[in-house]
């Protein structure tokens, strides 16, 4: 039987950490590490989109990857998302995941082309195949990926008994009962993670097991009280924190540059971490960029004023 209670939680997604020449930084590596083991997470998803891993070469995203892990010591779910555009190099970086004792391996489907369900099945199963050890996680993200986990495909995938669940990123949240309803058919074990940030709590109340979100690294306290008010049963209380979150949200994403420039930002004013910018050619953070980003961090602290104390 599948150990699922590691992936039940707040699970941070891991941002891209460069240095002054944009390269991967493993100093900031393990500084964001230790920033999110004492911040009380439960796990960091390592090499999604947070992580800018379209824009970045296999042996960088096995260098960001190492050093998390020997950072984190065992203190952290680690999920590591092995995508690339072609089966190769997805196997090689699920291989290298695997030697370092991953929890779990994530993957979108391919890109650019658009495949037939069959397709994505085996690229996702050649992946887990190179991985045999580890769990599996779907990575069901449409709007980005331009195709979206049908039943049948899921069905299809829960042939491999290493696919223990699905980040589901989809805003519909009758997805995740869909998927979690499929999933626990018979009695096995699956994890759905709720995946849009501004309905942490909307996922939760449809079934997800927990959260994976871009936006839980500037304010990882936050999402843990959202966490800790749903399941004690304060929904009144986890829907006006909810609320504040979503705002600070909006401010985020008010910015002309890309919004993980201004999260970057934003760790760097408030926590005094660097993580340098974004990769070309996602929009570098500017000084006009300033306000929101001000506007961000006042909100930030209101909210920790609010709820932590």
């Amino acid at each position: 039987m599948k150990d699922i209670q590691k992936y039940q939680g707040v699970i941070p997604a891991f941002y891209a950490c460069y240095d002054r020449n944009g390269e991967i930084s493993p100093a900031a590596v393990r500084q964001l590490t230790e920033y999110f083991v004492q911040k009380g997470v439960k796990g960091v998803y390592v090499g999604g989109s947070s992580g800018e891993c379209i824009y970045q070469g296999v042996a960088e995203r096995k260098l960001l990857l190492e050093n998390v892990m020997e950072a984190a010591r065992g203190r952290l779910t680690v999920i590591a998302h092995v995508a690339c555009n072609n089966t190769r190099d997805s196997r090689d970086l699920a291989r290298h995941a695997e030697s370092l004792g991953v929890d779990a391996i994530a993957s979108i489907p391919p890109i650019y082309f658009r495949l037939p369900d069959h397709a994505i099945a085996k690229y996702w199963n050649d992946i887990s195949d190179a991985a045999p050890n580890t769990d599996f996680i779907i990575y069901n993200i449409p709007q980005l990926a331009g195709v979206a986990l049908t039943i049948p495909l899921l069905k299809e995938m829960l042939k491999n008994p290493n696919v223990v669940g699905v980040k589901n990123s989809s805003m519909p949240v009758q997805d995740i009962q869909m998927f979690k309803d499929e999933g626990t058919r018979g009695g096995r074990p699956f994890v759905v993670f709720n995946g849009p940030d501004e309905q942490f709590i909307s996922g939760l109340m449809m079934g997800a097991d927990g959260g994976i979100g871009g936006t839980y690294g500037v304010m990882p306290e936050l999402f843990v009280k959202l966490w800790e008010l749903f399941h004690a049963g304060k929904l009144v209380e986890a829907r006006q924190l909810q609320y504040d979150v979503d705002n600070i949200i909006y401010a985020l994403c008010a910015t002309k540059c890309n919004m993980y420039a201004s999260i970057k930002e934003v760790l760097r004013r408030r926590e005094g971490i660097d993580l340098g910018g974004v990769r070309p050619p996602l929009a570098a953070y500017t000084e006009g960029d300033d306000a929101p980003v001000v506007h961000a961090v006042d909100l930030i602290d209101q909210a920790m004023k609010r709820w932590i104390g």
